[in-house]
């Protein structure tokens, strides 16, 4: 088939998705596609405008990508396109909002609180979570803007980062655990959860540099958890994969306390990172599919929407 692989694009993890591109591109190519590669930016969108292909893979992560709009410009155009659709993409894009549905599933979540930009106050805001508390930029990936408050003074000044970079801040108590991801396939009606993989982390806390510098944190798979641990993490995973009506394929994060209680939920990813250190390419793995396997797969899945 002829299709278009959109990679780069504008948000925080460009570099990220220019990672991702390639390896993607490559997996087209390898598996006998037609490539076409667009350095995606909004001010260009005549590069979609005037696109004659079967089939519109996205690499795209974070803003401009993942949130829904390319999603519904591609609907009004007509072209089909790998992945999560409008609704799917701009609820996981939100954490805040997303941890809504969740709860409604039954899943554990973190205790939390939203700031909003035009109604936040340091000095009259009262929050009323325990220390250390994670800071969290409420629509940035790739731990983009996060920071570990132990006391008022980094809260104060993670909340004013997190706000460079989002209108709204999410707060959530920190879990002391085990981070695991669930990467979820299928299509709709139809998932499955894989193998889940355990994180490993050489910093203290799996940062940017934890998730893409080589040899940064190691990926476990199957996870060290007990059956009912995984159980637990897969049937949930499914279930937020599907009530946020995302399609194809996602990954879904969560911690297992180290306390013994129900894992808890973090994100889902929409479109999760396709580089040489991502996550799902191990889970996909673990069950025979190589890298390239994996793409052909995923557009296969598309044309089946």
């Amino acid at each position: 088939m002829k299709i278009a692989v959109l990679y780069g694009g504008i948000s925080a993890e460009r570099e990220v998705s220019l990672s991702s591109g390639k390896g993607i591109i490559n997996a087209l190519k390898a598996n006998g596609h037609e490539v076409i590669g667009i350095d995606f930016h909004p001010d260009r969108l005549e590069d979609l405008l005037n696109l004659e292909v079967d089939l519109v893979y996205i690499g795209l992560h974070g803003r401009y990508g993942e949130d829904g709009k390319v999603q519904a410009l591609l609907d009004m155009l007509n072209i089909n396109y790998v992945g999560s659709g409008v609704q799917g993409s701009a609820l996981a894009m939100d954490k805040a909002k997303s941890k809504l549905f969740f709860e409604r599933e039954g899943t554990r979540i973190a205790k939390q609180h939203v700031l909003y930009k035009h109604s936040y106050d340091p000095e009259t805001t009262a929050i009323e979570i325990p220390f250390p508390v994670v800071v969290k930029p409420n629509q940035e990936g790739s731990t983009i803007g996060i920071t570990f408050a132990e006391n008022k003074e980094e809260l104060l000044n993670g909340i004013e980062e997190a706000f460079k970079l989002d209108e709204t801040v999410l707060l959530e108590e920190f879990i002391k655990g085990r981070e695991v991801t669930v990467a979820v396939m299928g299509n709709k009606g139809r998932e499955k959860a894989l193998p889940v993989v355990e994180i490993v982390p050489k910093n203290k806390y799996y940062d940017y540099e934890a998730k893409y510098a080589a040899g940064m944190s190691e990926h476990i798979v199957p996870a060290r958890l007990t059956s009912e641990q995984t159980d637990y993490v897969q049937k949930h995973a499914v279930l937020a994969h599907q009530a946020l009506g995302c399609d194809i394929y996602s990954r879904v994060d969560f911690i297992v306390p180290d306390d013994g209680g129900a894992p808890v939920i973090l994100e889902v990813n929409t479109l999760p990172g396709m580089t040489p250190t991502s996550l799902y390419p191990d889970a996909a793995r673990e069950i025979g599919l190589s890298y390239d396997e994996m793409i052909e797969t995923f557009v296969q899945l598309s044309l089946n929407k």
